[in-house]
């Protein structure tokens, strides 16, 4: 179903894959539809291996935009000079906090009135639909704070960032990256019915991100098998490419996407947009749409993935090798019974849900709706939810039955919310096995908190295959053995609560106007430039394989306090490290006291190991993992690093470039060793990296250290590579904050 083509590919005339041509690679690949745009967006203009881009438009949530702002306005914010939406769509469910997440949504519509952004109410739309209903156009770029920020088959590039790159943007300065790789992801055939988005979306994780193949590269989607897939479909592929660790997406465009922007009022932002005759892609993806199965994403990752019909050929093997990774993953903490949901060689799902910018497309909930029509989820354990992704989805499923079909099947259906994505709002019961179409099934993601003795467990699959277990009472079903026609009216959009609800303050910006603040919103801490030489202490060591952004600062429970960074940083690690606040707390007394002259006797005894002062030596926590930063764009992954001391991290590569570039603009240098350099070092020990900030300034790419260990003085040798002229005196100077202080 998905062929991988490692080699570089020739694309004649949109039409043939060649492996020769009569330009060279460097010459075509500037025909692909990603670097039209790229380059168009390159304030440069000069064509080069690194680009400096500047974005059509922004996109925030009410989780990231409080910081982002509170940290552009540290920075000499005037007004904002691009479109800016601020949806709210993670902290719309107040189920603790008292007035902590309204507090935000006020601080939001007192920011879009004063410097002229654009404000959607609780409720109204989650961000990602938002910004295809609102935002994109063919050519375009969109910066958001979310890792899910993709529009590339609407013919608009989307890149999911830290808040600190949008508050370049907001400062009127640029993207930075080098020259990105494009991979073609040939599409050939038409989808079986009772093959959704998330089947297709599945497959291509799977066969991609455990070895990196597309990893901050730029998949470019083409093919005859493009215009067999209405737009839901498209978009519901492309929101899920974030998974394949890709660096963005573009699709070429034609006539369904012109009726799209033509039914929501936009036909402006319609142009064609196709390679050009001879474009050069470094390597390629072929998918065949009819041969695709329906697909189910076990835990804890859309990778871990088999066709439903795999489970139920051989559901206790597939199962117990989760019980086994779970206490691998938690320990003896957690007491995993997933064998439990095999009766009579069936597995036995708990609820369905489908929600969010993947799954509550209109599409999905019409064909869900069919397949539910006269049937019962029943009145047992199995529940079922539904969350429309925007109010004029919403509105529309009303008035075509789609809604009344899903209700009368015994369906709950809630308004436009993430929160079923993040663990926030239809948390399963422990040891409940949840079946959703949405992005992620990351540990702990659902909002079980394994260190208290709770697990449960998220397996991804599409709205339609969901509908047919609901209906055949909770049994993993796939849609593709369900007979089933969808005869609902085709979508139809109706933008009037929009037009009643939204604040579009884009252009109007009033500095009069007064920030509204509640009492949870907090400013950043005072954070230190970098010293001479940099002594470090390991806080945290953690030898998995992948570290997720939700591991290094927990989604759920944390998200109403993400305008508070010393009560958030409270959270960091805590699911996994739970020691890490403690001990990091610890370190960044000692440094305090350190700069008022009083050195802890451990202090002292490791910079005597090393022949060092303590005069021009600063003194932070840090964290080694192997891979750590998949996932989410929160930049408080490493704000929390940050707010509680910590200077550096260790590892052998980064997932992500957006959780390495979190790292750069809080002040945290981004150092990795050599893939065959072992790590064996453990918590308590110090890392000594002398002439750092020489070094950082003067464009150097690596450095000699020494590890301070129980039993000696070690060398390590550590890289930083490929960092620009400003991300190194982001460094030096602290964080990004204080880069803008100190220009100004």
């Amino acid at each position: 179903m998905v062929e991988l083509i490692p080699h570089g590919v020739y694309l004649l005339d949109g039409k043939t894959v060649a492996e020769k041509a009569n330009v060279t690679a460097d010459e075509a690949r500037e025909n692909t539809i990603a670097y039209q745009i790229l380059r168009a967006h390159d304030v440069d203009g000069s064509k080069g291996k690194k680009l400096r881009i500047r974005f059509d438009a922004m996109v925030s949530h009410d989780i990231t935009y409080v910081g982002i702002i509170q940290t552009a306005r540290a920075s000499g914010l005037e007004k904002f000079p691009l479109p800016y939406a601020m949806t709210n769509c993670h902290n719309s469910l107040c189920a603790v906090g008292g007035t902590i997440n309204e507090d935000d949504h006020v601080f939001g519509l007192s920011a879009a009135k004063k410097y002229g952004g654009i404000y959607v109410p609780a409720n109204q739309a989650v961000i990602h639909q938002y910004a295809r209903e609102a935002l994109t156009a063919c050519g375009n770029m969109i910066l958001g704070s979310d890792s899910h920020t993709r529009y590339g088959s609407l013919g608009n590039m989307g890149v999911g960032e830290g808040g600190g790159e949008l508050v370049k943007q907001l400062l009127k300065n640029t993207w930075d990256i080098n020259a990105p790789e494009v991979v073609l992801v040939w599409l050939e055939g038409k989808p079986r019915r009772g093959i959704g988005p998330h089947d297709v979306a599945i497959s291509l994780v799977k066969a991609v991100f455990e070895s990196g193949f597309v990893k901050n590269k730029v998949l470019e989607f083409a093919g005859p098998g493009v215009k067999q897939l209405p737009i839901d479909f498209r978009n519901g592929i492309d929101v899920m490419t974030t998974e394949t660790t890709c660096l963005s997406s573009i699709w070429v465009t034609d006539d369904e996407v012109k009726n799209y922007f033509e039914m929501h009022g936009r036909p402006e932002a319609y142009k064609e947009l196709k390679p050009g005759d001879v474009a050069y892609y470094d390597s390629m993806i072929r998918i065949d749409l009819s041969t695709q199965e329906s697909m189910i994403a076990l835990p804890y990752h859309p990778s871990n993935a088999v066709s439903i019909h795999e489970l139920q050929a051989n559901p206790e093997k597939i199962l117990r090798e989760i019980e086994e990774d779970t206490k691998k993953r938690f320990g003896e903490k957690v007491h995993p019974d997933l064998l439990s949901k095999i009766r009579d060689g069936k597995v036995y799902a708990d609820q369905g849900i489908i929600a969010g910018c993947s799954g509550g497309t209109y599409d999905n909930l019409s064909e869900a709706a069919t397949i539910l029509k006269g049937k019962s989820i029943g009145n047992d354990y199995f529940t079922m939810s539904a969350y429309p992704q925007s109010t004029p989805v919403y509105l529309a499923t009303t008035r075509n039955h789609i809604a009344e079909e899903l209700l009368e099947a015994g369906v709950v259906i809630k308004p436009a919310f993430c929160g079923p994505c993040f663990g926030a709002g239809d948390v399963p019961s422990n040891n409940g096995l949840s079946i959703r179409h949405t992005t992620r099934n990351f540990p702990n993601r659902e909002g079980s908190k394994p260190g208290q003795g709770q697990i449960s467990m998220v397996a991804l699959m599409d709205a339609r295959s969901i509908a047919a277990t609901a209906a055949n009472g909770g049994v993993i079903t796939a849609a593709t053995d369900i007979d089933y026609k969808d005869e609902h009216k085709p979508y139809s959009f109706d933008g009037r609560i929009y037009e009643k609800r939204i604040y579009n303050g884009y252009g109007k910006a009033d500095l009069s106007q007064e920030l509204r603040y509640g009492p949870n919103i907090k400013d950043w801490p005072k954070m230190y430039p970098m010293q001479e030489n940099m002594l470090v202490e390991l806080a945290a060591v953690i030898h998995d394989p992948v570290t997720t952004t939700d591991e290094l600062i927990p989604s759920g429970e944390t998200s109403s306090y993400r305008s508070n960074p010393l009560k958030l940083s409270e959270f960091a690690l805590s699911r996994r490290v739970p020691e890490y606040v403690g001990r990091s707390k610890r370190i960044q007394a000692d440094d305090l006291a350190r700069r008022e002259g009083k050195v802890t006797p451990e202090m002292a005894a490791a910079l005597k190991a090393v022949g060092a002062s303590a005069d021009n030596t600063s003194f932070g926590s840090c964290v080694f993992a192997n891979k750590p930063g998949d996932g989410s764009a929160r930049e408080q992954a490493a704000s929390c690093q940050k707010v509680l001391g910590g200077d550096a991290n260790i590892c052998y590569e980064y997932a992500t470039k957006r959780y390495r570039s979190n790292c750069i603009n809080w002040g945290i240098v981004p150092f990795t060793i050599g893939p065959d350099t072992p790590f064996e070092y453990e918590v308590g020990d110090y890392v000594f990296v002398p002439g750092i900030r020489k070094a950082i300034l003067e464009g150097l790419e690596e450095i000699d250290a020494q590890v301070i260990t129980k039993g000696g003085v070690k060398p390590i040798h550590l890289h930083f590579q490929n960092l620009t002229a400003a991300e190194r005196q982001i460094l030096a100077d602290g964080c990004l904050m204080n880069y803008y202080k100190n220009r100004k």
